[in-house]
């Protein structure tokens, strides 16, 4: 029997609310069609789709990225602001189409407002610079009274957009990158660009480029590099990843893939860490991890002609197996939350994404919408310590031994969330033993699991994979809680201080 004990006064780390972020990039429909699109019927008079607004409100993702990815690399952000009228229709080399440029910087801040989220802005440092991305810096934050701060207010917008957290580029040592850069060239950019940064709002949040994947070979010499170069003036530095069911050998191998996310943010830290000991640095560098997702790079493709606007690109359809996946790698961000302050599931809605939308149709879940969800609502505050006994694991050929069943707890104020993956096929029984003189009480059970790992969910099936509750579960006298895990499943336990 697998057991969990939890130590509800003992706390290993506070958890940034950042990490429950999500990124929205000029890329398929995940713009115009996904948040944007004047004359649906549930459109504002900003041309926001309510009905996604109402979606990502409830997904409660606390800062989303923006303009990019790949797209910002080769992006001149004058050509999305002002008139629409006047704004210039401009190719976009990285996927192919063309961006019309009728929803940009401004229109971006208004629906981040409107979806009660903060924006995380990228700068082109591909084709442009230091001095584009400190124009669009005092575009954005400057107070009137300036050239750009001018500009912005003969927009319409007087008051600053006040955006706190800034992204020096987006892989940038990708070779697919427009503006592609060694990490020499690229760490002396990063360096001079926060730099002057810096110079204007010494407060500012500044996230460098790590290697855009555990993958690439230059990882991770490429942080080593970068770092040595700007250490001082960064607060984090950014990795991604994408796991995908294709070339697992097994159900139990894909399951076991969170484990790629766990090793890569070790090794990145030790790359940090020797460059805080060869600088006798005092700061300890934080990640970002900033693009994550389940992504098969064949699935959710469809032909379009090229330099098309807006066509369907990457709307991957998510199986169970796939929100099994999601929870797992959100299991290993809140472990790893002492050192991962920032993190964007890539991305927020039709692209890659845990929100689909029909144009001029409906907006439904996908099924890894639910634990992403579960733990930005819930996965707050503290994480606690605990400790997991009885665990078998199954020997995968690509990950090794996974353990059949995960856990994390976190507390915020009198919650404490239990998150609790299990990837076994066969029911488990799972008891938890809560420590302390406090008696505690369950809020909530949801379970999310089903017979089939492949099932998903369309437009006219939009629950076929929904977390049930549970109402059956709670604490007994002595302090203790009985659970039968379903196999293959996702939980979200809550419990309260009686």
């Amino acid at each position: 029997m697998t057991t969990l004990r939890i130590f509800p006064d003992l706390a290993q780390n506070t958890i940034d609310p950042r990490l429950y972020g999500s990124f929205i990039e000029h890329l398929g429909r995940a713009v115009y069609s996904g948040i944007y699109e004047p004359g649906h019927a549930t459109a504002d008079s900003a041309g926001f789709r309510r009905d996604v607004l109402e979606l990502v409100r409830e997904l409660d993702v606390p800062t989303v990225r923006y303009p990019g990815g790949n797209f910002v690399s080769a992006y001149d952000w004058e050509d999305g602001i002002g008139p629409r009228a006047q704004r210039p229709a401009r190719l976009d080399y990285a996927w192919g189409t063309t961006e019309t440029n009728q929803f940009g910087t401004n229109e971006f801040m208004d629906w981040c407002k409107a979806a009660r989220t903060a924006p995380m802005m990228a700068v082109n440092l591909g084709t442009r610079g230091m001095d584009a991305a400190r124009q669009l810096l005092e575009y954005c934050n400057a107070p009137v009274g300036s050239k750009f701060a001018d500009l912005r207010k003969s927009h319409g917008y007087t008051e600053p957009h006040a955006v706190r957290s800034w992204c020096l580029g987006n892989e940038m040592d990708g070779p697919w990158q427009t503006g592609h850069k060694t990490a020499e060239e690229y760490g002396r950019l990063a360096n001079e660009t926060a730099n002057a940064f810096h110079q204007f709002d010494p407060a500012l949040e500044l996230i460098a480029c790590g290697s855009s994947g555990p993958g690439m070979p230059t990882f991770p010499d490429w942080e080593r590099t970068v770092l040595e170069h700007c250490y001082a003036q960064v607060d984090a530095l950014s990795i991604h990843l994408y796991v995908r069911e294709d070339g697992h050998k097994s159900l139990a191998d894909y399951l076991a893939c969170p484990a790629q996310m766990e090793n890569q943010i070790r090794d990145a830290l030790a790359a940090c860490d020797f460059v805080k000991a060869k600088l006798r640095h005092k700061k300890t560098m934080m990640l970002s991890f900033d693009e994550w997702n389940v992504w098969d790079m064949k699935l959710g493709n469809f032909p379009f002609e090229r330099w098309a606007s807006a066509p369907r690109q990457l709307e991957q359809v998510y199986t169970f197996a796939d929100a099994l996946v999601v929870g797992g790698m959100l299991l290993v961000l809140i472990r790893q939350s002492a050192r991962v302050r920032y993190a964007c599931m890539a991305q927020l809605v039709n692209v890659i994404a845990p929100i689909l939308t029909a144009p001029g149709g409906a907006a439904w879940r996908q099924t890894i919408f639910h634990p992403l969800q579960q733990a930005s609502r819930h996965g707050r505050g503290v994480v606690l310590a605990t400790q997991l006994g009885g665990v078998t694991s199954t020997d995968t050929p690509t990950h090794g031994p996974s353990p059949d069943i995960e856990s994390v707890v976190t507390r915020d104020g009198d919650k404490v969330t239990v998150f609790i993956l299990h990837r076994g096929t066969a029911s488990a029984p799972f008891t938890i033993h809560l420590d302390g003189s406090a008696r505690w009480r369950v809020i909530a059970h949801e379970v999310l699991t089903s017979a089939d790992a492949h099932a998903v969910n369309t437009a006219e099936a939009p629950a076929n994979v929904f977390p049930r509750a549970e109402p059956s579960s709670r604490v007994s006298p002595d302090g203790t809680l009985a659970l039968t895990l379903p196999p293959l499943s996702w939980h979200c336990l809550r419990l309260t201080a009686a």
